[in-house]
């Protein structure tokens, strides 16, 4: 009887085989592309009137000044305690490591 470690490694070397083969002897065909194809016409550019809904004045207001400017004093002093704590010195003696287990008995 042929055993299951021969017949499963042939099976597979011989589906290999037979792709290369057809993927040999049989290509796909190259695909085409026509010359003449044009691109999709872009939207017209808008005329006139803006729409009265749409702000056109990208100045920031006053307002929002001063609530960018708080939020920058708020981030500047997280940084300072941020930095505090990064200048710790690192440890610098020897570090205790695990002792092993004994393996369990039965």
């Amino acid at each position: 009887m042929i055993s299951w470690r021969l017949t499963v490694p042939a099976v597979l070397v011989a589906a290999a085989v037979a792709g290369c083969i057809a993927y040999f002897i049989n290509p796909a065909p190259p695909l085409l592309v026509e010359a003449d194809q044009r691109s999709p016409p872009t939207a017209p550019k808008a005329i006139g009137r803006p729409d009265p809904g749409v702000l056109t004045n990208n100045q920031p207001t006053e307002d929002e000044i001063i609530a960018y400017q708080r939020a920058a004093e708020a981030i500047l002093k997280r940084a300072q305690n941020s930095k505090a704590s990064a200048d710790e010195p690192v440890i610098t003696g020897a570090v205790p490591l695990p002792k092993k287990r004994p393996l369990p008995r039965p």
